[in-house]
């Protein structure tokens, strides 16, 4: 036996294999020919398959295999493959129903017994109509609206999980056929899956991004607002969108341009060029510069998206990439495909249309040596900083194509969009050295590595929300839809999302062509959520560290509330923010919770009929314990300084809460260029105790100094309040303005008590060392 892999002679001739990938984490496959060719997703680096720190023993007996890791336990019966999961409890996680099976006839399949109470979760954006997967059938296949995203992972409340390997047209059988089995199977391609133990739907979510990849962490400026202007806008119009968020105080980063940009419309080849006459761009300024629109948005402070269909062959460069990889010394077909890979390929291939009778070369768009982000560098060095891969293409089938690495469009299709993200993805880093904007409607198992998604055309409404949520409980968090401009609730919804996106397209969804009530309802959600950036941006963090998203589903979130499963109209942004869309009736779970909008208090928990002020689209609630940073108004992400931070406290037994910050734009967060900031909040019956931690590392740009305006919720004006041991003077309500000035501003030495809003509000600083924490404790009045 290898090390931690184990090799089985199955009785009905299949060769097994099982590998200890870590811990928590089994792979298991079988090959009819017993030679384990790499399916697609390993073999063009979707999934990491290198074995982590997985100290594992093999006991042999007579029977059975019996694998045991620190976390895990799995026993494998030698005659039949059938396996049972474990934890380290001995704890029956999961077990075969009936032995699984690979061969060219039948194809693959594993059938697992499900519990009685067991409920699971997963399969990315495949349906709009649950987040509780029991008693439903996915067919994993990628198709327009339908089934964006497929993604074969699952996720138990037994706490095991399981991803399937393959690229295959396959199903999935959750309790729908049998309601004590969950089925898996396809046609074609071979058996190969991954099992993950863990103790709750985090930790699997933890094992399965550690596998498929983390969440990307966006640049900082893409989660602001992105705003996409009509199609048919030239680039005078596109400047004029630009001013006018300007001029009217709403703040915005990404301005996008729809097809309209190109010379000719829907361009999929790589010989696009910029529309002569609505984007003229003089020969003697092929790269842009300040006196062109390029440098006229820049200076505006937008970053610039373009809109990008495909049908390029992108596995020729695929394969490219794996013949000059040093550690390949070979080019092997990949598994269940076709043909040889592009070691195989023949000037003589061709597709064939069985309607026609005789061969006809369908793709006239691929150049077979070159890759396809390659065309787009002019585009980046002009000064695009994001693009939008429309679904196009590549949602639709096409059954006849057989492409460069051998494979048919069986096997291929589910794949394309990760290699179109991919390849983006990988191409702007290499040239630019800075994040990228992708994003895309597509994806599939790993699509969170190299991009955002947003719903596709659907629009912003309550379907788009459950494709958020599924997408979250998949390992995907930085997702978004449509704004839906012209209601309360659709504003709502679409500024607390992860990103936010409004899409003019066919249409006038400009904010200011609103009527006045809608047009100051966009401001003021505009403007909360670029306060609340520093706060997103650090749950985004969390997001690329953990695989935890960014808006939680409230299974993930309270797994242990039966209500969970059933609230497909809220979530929770972070680890504070519950947010309602498309209803007024809430569901609070256990714990003291704030309305945001009128600061009342409920215990939960409890179904409750919100009153939600004219002002606002919809319920917005704070958990008691919540300490959320927050930056003052600005127009765009680096117009001001952030040395001095808002931090809001709603204090509730102890809590805490950390903040991410880095240059925002390069990788250089992967090296460990991050500087850190605890916050700690201890509420005892007789005092409040707040810890501001030193901030620990540092990253290119981070501010000098920090200080901090307080916010801090009270229901009563305390005794006293000391800083550092000392006692500071309580100063007159009139100083109130005082503490909401911009960074720079003198920080008053004293607090205020506001008896209407019921808060406490100083303004602290860091020593000029930087070594020593700021302790503020506020004393009870006493009684």
């Amino acid at each position: 036996m290898e090390k931690n892999q184990i090799h089985l002679s199955l009785q009905n001739g299949e060769q097994m294999r099982i590998q200890v990938i870590a811990p928590d984490t089994f792979r298991i496959r079988i090959s009819a020919a017993g030679d384990f060719r790499e399916p697609a997703l390993i073999r063009y680096g979707i999934l990491d398959n290198r074995q982590k720190a997985a100290v594992c023993s093999v006991d042999d007996q007579e029977h059975v295999w019996i694998i045991r890791t620190e976390r895990a336990q799995l026993r494998v019966e030698k005659s039949s493959g059938r396996i049972e999961l474990t934890n380290v409890q001995g704890e029956l996680l999961t077990s075969h129903a009936i032995p699984p099976w690979s061969n060219p006839q039948r194809g693959f399949g594993a059938e697992f017994q499900l519990a009685d109470e067991e409920r699971l979760y997963g399969l990315g954006d495949e349906t709009r109509e649950r987040i509780q997967k029991r008693g439903h059938r996915a067919n994993m296949w990628v198709a327009n609206v339908k089934a964006y995203a497929p993604i074969p992972f699952l996720m138990s409340s037994k706490g095991w999980g399981l991803l399937i390997n393959t690229t295959w047209r396959h199903a999935v059988d959750i309790g729908s056929a049998k309601p004590d089995r969950l089925r898996f199977w396809g046609r074609r391609g071979e058996l190969d899956y991954y099992l993950f133990a863990g103790e709750t739907l985090a930790d699997l979510l933890q094992s399965y991004t550690s596998v498929a990849g983390k969440p990307q962490l966006l640049p900082i400026w893409s989660y602001g607002l992105t705003f996409v202007c009509n199609e048919q806008a030239n680039a005078r119009e596109m400047i004029d969108d630009a001013l006018n968020f300007r001029r009217e105080g709403i703040p915005c980063d990404l301005i996008g341009l729809e097809p309209g940009w190109m010379e000719k419309h829907y361009d999929y080849s790589v010989n696009k060029n910029w529309h002569p006459e609505r984007f003229a761009i003089p020969k003697w300024l092929p790269d842009g510069g300040p006196a062109t629109f390029f440098g006229a948005l820049e200076r505006l402070g937008f970053k610039l998206s373009l809109w990008l269909c495909a049908d390029y062959d992108l596995s020729l460069h695929e394969e490219r990439l794996i013949q000059t990889n040093e550690e390949t010394t070979s080019v092997t077909t990949v598994s269940g495909g076709e043909g040889a890979g592009l070691q195989g390929a023949h000037p003589d291939d061709y597709e064939q249309d069985t309607a026609l009778q005789y061969p006809v070369y369908m793709d006239g768009i691929t150049k077979r040596s070159e890759a396809w982000y390659t065309h787009l560098n002019k585009f980046v060095r002009q000064g695009v900083s994001a693009f939008k891969l429309d679904g196009a293409k590549q949602v639709l089938d096409h059954p006849d194509r057989l492409w460069g690495n051998g494979m048919s469009d069986e096997e291929m299709h589910n794949l394309y969009p990760l290699l179109l993200a991919k390849q983006m993805y990988q191409g702007f880093r290499e040239q630019a050295g800075r994040r990228p904007m992708i994003y895309t409607a597509g994806g599939y198992a790993g699509i969170q590595q190299y991009a955002a998604t947003w719903a596709g055309d659907t629009g912003g409404g309550p379907k788009p929300l459950v494709s958020l949520l599924n997408h979250g409980l998949s390992g995907h968090a930085n997702t978004s839809c449509d704004m839906d401009v012209f209601t309360p609730a659709g504003l709502h919804f679409g500024f607390l999302q992860p990103w936010s996106q409004v899409n003019s397209w066919a249409y006038w969804r400009h904010p200011w062509l609103l009527d006045k009530g809608m047009l100051a309802m966009f401001k003021m959600y505009a403007k909360l959520r670029y306060r609340l950036l520093p706060y997103i941006y650090a749950t985004a963090h969390v997001a690329a560290r953990s695989g935890m998203p960014i808006v939680r589903a409230m299974p993930v979130a309270f797994p242990d509330d039966p209500h969970s499963d059933e609230l497909l109209h809220q979530y929770m942004l972070g680890d504070f923010f519950l947010v309602a869309a498309f209803t007024d009736q809430v569901y609070l779970p256990e714990g003291e919770w704030i309305d945001y909008w009128t600061g009342k208090r409920v215990v939960g928990p409890a179904n409750i009929a919100c009153d939600v002020p004219a002002y606002a689209g919809g319920p917005l609630f704070v958990r008691a314990g919540a300490i959320i940073p927050t930056w003052p108004e600005m127009d765009y992400v680096g117009e001001k300084s952030v040395e001095r931070l808002g931090l809001r406290v709603y204090p509730c037994g102890d809590s805490e809460f950390t903040l991410y910050e880095d240059d925002g734009t390069t990788f250089a967060y992967e090296e460990g260029k991050i500087a850190t900031t605890s916050f700690v909040c201890r509420e005892r019956e007789e005092d409040l105790a707040i810890h501001i931690g030193v901030r620990a590392g540092s990253y290119k740009g981070m501010p000098e100094s920090r200080s901090y305006n307080l916010v801090i919720d009270s229901e009563e004006q305390p005794a006293h309040v000391t800083m550092g041991g000392e006692e500071l003077p309580q100063l007159a309500n009139s100083e109130a303005d005082r503490f909401d000035g911009d960074a720079g501003c003198p920080a008053p030495e004293g607090w205020i008590y506001d008896p209407e809003r019921r808060t406490i509000r100083l303004t602290v600083a860091e020593d000029e060392q930087k070594c020593n924490p700021l302790e503020i404790r506020i004393r009870r009045s006493t009684r």
